[in-house]
């Protein structure tokens, strides 16, 4: 099936693999720095296996207007785990209270590699599936990654 949507990333932390590794896979970092700006995370679980389940929700704040107190759940399975170098899976998300009409497919691919002790990141995000009121967050996408990730490395330059 061709990809509805399909973004790319690559970015470079300064910060070791490991690191950069563990901020996606522990629960209490991913809380820190995960989603675009002005949202925070008040729940988020990993089961980290091949089958096990990743589930984030993501609240708007304030600077978020209209949609202050919205929530996004996320609930996907990991189907590639090989530590500190690549970490896949399969989600859904959609907007609390209307998952039949704002149900997003996505599929995730995050690759890392490390050289001098900096970490070099590729991502890869696409959408296979969108409800008829998820137009907005389709066309976001690029957008909400690129904030996804600048929080990431705001997150990791304090870790260092």
């Amino acid at each position: 099936m061709e990809p509805i949507k399909k973004v790319v990333f690559d970015k470079t932390y300064d910060a070791p693999v490991h690191l950069v590794w563990k901020a996606w896979t522990d629960p209490e970092m991913v809380k820190e720095w995960w989603g675009p700006r002005d949202v925070t995370i008040p729940e988020c679980k990993i089961d980290l296996k091949v089958g096990g389940t990743i589930f984030i929700v993501m609240e708007a704040g304030e600077a978020m207007g209209q949609y202050k107190d919205t929530k996004w759940p996320m609930l996907g399975t990991f189907t590639v785990i090989e530590p500190n170098s690549k970490l896949s899976y399969d989600a859904k998300a959609w907007t609390e209270g209307q998952k039949e009409t704002t149900e997003i497919e996505q599929v995730t691919e995050l690759v890392l590699s490390e050289e001098d002790g900096k970490t070099k990141l590729h991502l890869v995000a696409t959408i296979n599936k969108f409800g008829p009121d998820a137009t907005m967050a389709v066309e976001g996408m690029q957008y909400g990654f690129t904030q996804q990730l600048e929080k990431l490395g705001d997150f990791l330059a304090k870790k260092k």
